[in-house]
């Protein structure tokens, strides 16, 4: 099957970009740090701090997309509850700064961030539930459990 090393790959993209991004943005802070100017009259040390303490965050959240992703890949089960919801919100950013890197950075990291996003869909598509049949019943299936369930008659125009 395709889910586990979906899965797998999901893990490893997350875990590297937690890691690219808390980099990136501390060297930002430490380029902010060093140059000693100022943006419109704010504190360039403040300017730095708030980099580095982003740059953690978001990787920090990053990372934490990746341990879901890596405990999909182990156990072979869907993600379930915030699990769930931090892969979709995952997708969700990855869809908005593939908006923004489009025009800011260029093509290539725009294709990046919908690779990213594909993995993400597609790890949460691949182990979405089957839904149940329509024709079994809610009692194991026993005759005489209750009426048969029949759809409502079509609506007919006068």
């Amino acid at each position: 099957m395709i889910r586990r090393p979906v899965a797998w790959v999901v893990a490893v993209v997350l875990f590297a970009e937690a890691f690219g991004v808390a980099a990136l943005n501390w060297f930002l802070g430490v380029v902010v740090d060093r140059q000693d100017m100022s943006l419109a009259g704010l504190d360039p040390h403040m300017m730095s701090v708030s980099s580095k303490i982003g740059g953690i965050a978001f990787g920090l959240y990053f990372a934490l997309c990746g341990l879901v992703a890596l405990l999909v890949a182990l156990r072979d089960r869907p993600p379930a509850g915030l699990g769930r919801v931090l892969l979709i919100s995952a997708a969700v950013v990855h869809a908005l700064l593939g908006a923004f890197t489009w025009g800011l950075v260029g093509w290539t990291a725009f294709l990046f961030m919908v690779l990213v996003l594909a993995l993400i869909v597609l790890l949460l598509m691949t182990y979405d539930r089957p839904a149940e049949p329509a024709d079994a019943a809610p009692g194991g299936g026993k005759s005489g459990d209750g009426p048969p369930v029949t759809s409502p008659p079509a609506p007919t125009t006068p």
